[in-house]
């Protein structure tokens, strides 16, 4: 059997592995903080006909391609104006994700650039799938709490000195501090969104709904606050865009459509050439 064949056959797997890749990258050009995929191929093992000798280079024959990577592109996308205050984008921290968990507890976070924010009817901040944002909050005194990530809340009400108070507004500055404004007159600090970084984000794992998952590969999350050495700032009333490039990613759509038909033609000239052996028996 002609080893053009299977050579035939791994490009054009490897290229429809590509153009999936491509078809997600466009379908998910809406998505709000959505990271683009890239493939990258390889050669697989050669056959050596010849080994090297003294000014004779090697004969070797390759067997085809394989993917040796599909990469997640970590840059940021750009921010897009909406007005609301509950959307937040991360500037200049394309290493930054907001943290997010299913329960309200740190064993089962999660990470995203989607900062489409809502409240709950209790007042928690939650994402639009209901996960609870992760932060710190404020203790008995007032102060932020430090120690731990809790899932952050505006207070409808609040008692202070014994009085309770109703909240009139709130406002979330670039360093994710939540303060509310009370009945009582005054401004209380409700808590911090907090930001994790990683120091290979590009070892993230998507778990779909814009969420990524830490992996051995992306290192130990690290929290620390907006706007910190090493950490984005949150900005209010924006969100992030997707990063896809679509005049890229048609160009790279024809490429691997020619590349498909490449080989598929390479695969009929295979058989051609078998059928032109097999009537020599005639």
């Amino acid at each position: 059997m002609l080893k053009s064949l299977n050579s035939g056959v791994t490009g054009m797997k490897n290229q429809q592995t590509k153009m999936d890749v491509i078809a997600n990258n466009i379908a998910n050009v809406s998505t709000t903080g959505f990271k683009t995929g890239r493939v990258r191929f390889e050669d697989m093992i050669s056959q050596t006909n010849t080994n090297a000798q003294a000014g004779i280079n090697a004969q070797q024959v390759g067997l085809g391609v394989q993917t040796s990577a599909i990469d997640t592109i970590m840059t940021g996308g750009s921010l897009q104006s909406t007005g609301r205050s509950l959307d937040f984008g991360i500037e200049n921290g394309d290493s930054s994700f907001f943290t997010v968990s299913s329960d309200g507890s740190t064993e089962n976070l999660a990470y995203t650039r989607d900062g489409g924010f809502y409240t709950d009817a209790s007042g928690k901040l939650v994402t639009s799938s209901g996960l609870s944002i992760m932060g710190y909050t404020t203790g008995a005194d007032g102060k932020l709490n430090e120690n731990n990530l809790q899932p952050l809340k505006i207070d409808k009400e609040i008692t202070v000195n014994g009085n309770t108070y109703e909240l009139q507004s709130y406002n979330i500055d670039s360093e994710g501090v939540i303060r509310g404004s009370y009945s009582d007159g005054e401004s209380h600090v409700l808590g911090q969104i907090v930001l994790t970084n990683f120091s290979n984000p590009d070892g993230l794992e998507k778990s779909g709904g814009n969420l990524y998952s830490r992996t051995i590969n992306s290192g130990e999350p690290t929290i620390g606050k907006p706007g910190s050495t090493g950490y984005g700032k949150v900005q209010s009333g924006f969100l992030e865009m997707s990063n896809v490039d679509l005049a890229n990613e048609f160009t790279e759509m024809i490429i691997t459509n020619r590349a498909y038909q490449a080989n598929s033609r390479s695969i009929t000239t295979s058989d051609g050439m078998l059928e032109e052996l097999i009537n020599l028996k005639r």
